[in-house]
């Protein structure tokens, strides 16, 4: 394993760390591993005992327990190799088992997509999580490596990882406020993701030389604080990660210049006073720049970020940032809810009441979840939740409300309490009345104008809110309030749906058809799942696949025989150059809703004097009117008579760029098709185009086909469509 990373490796940085670890159940774990995963190797051609050990040493750095190392270890094993649970419960106890279990991905089970399953694993991982964050500590670190060494991957897997960490596990690091760990995820997502931009901003990092800069900063502030009391303060200097710049540049179209916070200088002091005093210090040395100033250490950010921040131009005319805070909040800046370990003093002072805080929006959003049968919105909620910025804002008695950027008066409202969004009927931002879609921004105090107690919301506030605690107390509330209106609500709302993909189930079979729907979105009866659509917990789009697949069943399994009336008579002679069943030179008339063609499949409908109608066979007058037992009788089958050759009549939509000379060059392309034109009809429209209404003589569906081809080829014209 010349060249690999090996055991020793990770016992000398255990050793150097200096803290206890329980060397007999690392040994223990590592020889487990190796030998489960013995013959196996990694894409990149390293035995795969390497990445479980990489990612132990990851969270050695962390400071992670001997738990937590042994965990490590063994979390590929039970998924890849024949090791089960039972085995490490009984070797290594629970916890160990709990944290490998945590981060197994659900492999047997099969899913009806990609991200239903994503949506499954990640429930199941944050479930473990809210029992012991341990679980998503190990997942960040595996995740880490494994982006490390993501070159060895496919590029769309590439590009797939990249993406799910960006929008999972790096908001998720930023949550626990582990930022070493989502800076990197970031910058390595960013890679795979768009690799033109991350090297343009690596050189323009390389071009501008900020490590000196910066370095030299540190050193002069260093000297000044020590002049006013402080000789104790410890300098940091840092560069903005790369997704960081990346983001404002081309999210928010700023040049690289424009960006103020790209280089920082980090003071780290004993005391809270310290931090302010030093602040004044540092106004006094350079020119702050207005509206730069954030105090985190009043406020705290939702991961528990606590900081003064302040950006200031130098001598040499370049703006940067610097970072007041005590060692303590250093220490969670830097390792988020792992400080909890890694600093056992933050145990003795409420460190374990805290971590509970920490954790509070994990089991806020599985428990939201559990009211919700769509799985697929649990990856919604965690994009639109954990985003990295937040904004901050006040009751009237001055209660800190931290929400995602974009959350609106609504979301504010259900941030302080179920009831008062309930009873919203209006909002005041600084006394002011405001709309309800209001967006929150930071500083701002709001007022919640309520109603009765009865009042109740609205299904359209589910279009405007963006955090998932208001949209599922939203949810809740009509599910438990309005069950009979759901009911209707869902039904009306899916049967529109069905219809509009023309799925026409017939009325003996609905409540079995809906049923076994019901039961494949793991609902207990139709009604169930109608209500489930009617407020919001179902979404129509997730559920028309499976509509299709049972529908496709539905019709395999019928005769055909059933939707015609079965006539069985000689063939007639046909008349307009259709052939009816039973009807000898039957008048037909071919209807206006489908406008029937050679080529298409035809039935025809016994009208009462006028002969046969003749429809599409998918026409979704003629479906509906099939499944009508009144009508069913009257519908006979019907084909096109092989020897008839005439000229049918069409109609078509044209859309053209307006110019002189269009209906010319249009009249022109059907004379070389020696297509009959029977009307024509042209007018301008909005945005510079033009409309044409042609109605012409075609033999065939096929010999349509060669007229659309041929109009579409004509100068500017934008579509042709048959109507």
């Amino acid at each position: 394993m010349a060249g690999y990373v090996v055991y020793d490796d990770l016992k000398q940085m255990v050793l150097e760390s200096g803290r206890p670890y329980d060397m007999e159940m690392l040994d223990k774990a590592y020889q487990l591993a190796e030998r489960a995963h013995s013959g196996q190797f990694r894409r990149s051609g390293e035995p795969y005992i390497c990445h479980p050990l990489h990612v132990a040493m990851l969270l050695v750095d962390l400071g992670m327990d001997t738990e937590s190392l042994a965990a490590a270890l063994m979390h590929d094993v039970v998924e890849d190799t024949s090791v089960t649970l039972n085995e490490l419960e009984s070797q290594f106890g629970a916890d160990v088992a709990h944290m490998v279990d945590g981060v197994t991905k659900l492999t047997k089970i099969q899913f009806s997509s990609v991200e239903e399953q994503q949506a499954e694993n990640l429930r199941k991982m944050l479930m473990a999580m809210s029992q012991d964050v341990r679980v998503m500590i190990i997942k960040l670190c595996d995740r880490l490596h494994n982006m490390r060494t993501g070159d060895a991957w496919p590029e769309q897997k590439r590009r797939d990882k990249a993406l799910e960490t960006m929008e999972v596990y790096a908001p998720i690091a930023h949550r626990l406020g582990i930022s070493n760990i989502k800076e990197e995820l970031e910058d390595r997502s960013l890679r795979y993701l768009d690799p033109v931009g991350y090297e343009n901003i690596k050189e323009l990092l390389a071009e501008n030389g900020g490590r000196e800069f910066v370095t030299h900063i540190a050193e002069v502030i260093r000297e000044r604080l020590a002049e006013n009391g402080m000789p104790e303060a410890i300098m940091k200097s840092r560069v903005k990660s790369v997704y960081g710049i990346y983001r404002k540049m081309f999210m928010q179209n700023r040049d690289f210049e424009e960006i103020y916070d790209v280089y920082a200088v980090r003071i780290i002091l004993d005391t809270v006073a310290e931090c302010y005093n030093a602040l004044g210090v540092i106004h006094d040395m350079y020119h702050p720049l207005p509206n730069r100033f954030k105090d985190y250490i009043s406020t705290p950010k939702p991961n528990g970020y606590q900081s003064l921040h302040t950006t200031v131009i130098g001598h040499e005319g370049i703006p940067f940032e610097v970072q007041i805070r005590t060692r303590e909040m250093d220490q969670m800046a830097e390792y988020g809810v792992a400080a909890h370990w890694k600093y056992k003093a933050g145990i003795q002072s409420g460190g374990s009441d805290r971590l509970e805080e920490r954790l509070a929006w994990v089991r806020q959003l599985l428990e939201s979840q559990r009211e919700n049968e769509d799985a697929g919105s649990l990856l919604q909620d965690i994009k639109g939740d954990l985003l990295p910025e937040e904004v901050f804002a006040f009751t009237p008695k001055g209660d800190v409300i931290n929400l995602p950027a974009g959350a609106t008066a609504i979301d504010f409202a259900y941030a302080i309490h179920s009831a008062v969004g309930n009873r919203m009927i209006g909002a005041k931002v600084n006394s002011r009345i405001v709309p309800i879609d209001h967006k929150v921004v930071t500083g701002e105090i709001i007022e919640i104008i309520t109603g009765p107690a009865d009042k109740g919301p609205s299904r359209d506030w589910l279009k405007i809110v963006t955090t998932s605690e208001a949209r599922n107390k939203i949810r809740n509330w009509f599910k438990k309030e309005r069950r009979e209106e759901n009911i209707q609500e869902g039904r009306a709302a899916l049967e529109r749906e069905m219809r509009r993909n023309l799925i026409t189930v017939p009325d003996d079979k609905w409540d079995e058809f809906m049923a076994e729907i019901a039961r494949r979105q793991r609902l207990n009866s139709a009604d169930e799942m109608y209500a489930a659509l009617g407020y919001g917990g179902l979404q129509i789009s997730r559920l028309m696949g499976k509509i299709k697949d049972e529908y496709g069943k539905l019709k395999a399994g019928d005769e055909k025989a059933n939707l015609l009336a079965d006539i069985p008579l000689k063939k007639y002679k046909g008349s307009d150059g259709v052939v009816v069943e039973g009807i000898d030179n039957c008048p037909v008339k071919f209807a206006k809703c489908c406008s029937p063609l050679p080529g298409d499949e035809i039935v025809g409908f016994i009208t009462r004097g006028f002969g046969v109608s003749i429809h599409k066979k998918d026409c979704q007058n003629a479906q509906a009117s099939m499944n009508d037992p009144e009508n069913r009788g009257r519908w006979v089958r019907a084909y096109w008579e092989d020897t008839k050759q005439e000229n049918y009549k069409a109609t078509l939509e044209l859309t053209a760029m307006d110019r002189n000379g269009l209906v010319g060059d249009v009249a022109m392309a059907l004379a070389d098709l020696r297509v009959p034109v029977y009307a024509m009809s042209a007018r301008a429209v909005d945005n510079g185009r033009a409309s044409m209404s042609l109605t012409i003589g075609i033999a065939s569906t096929e010999h349509l086909n060669s007229v659309l081809a041929k109009l579409r080829r004509v100068k500017d014209v934008v579509s042709v469509m048959r109507v």
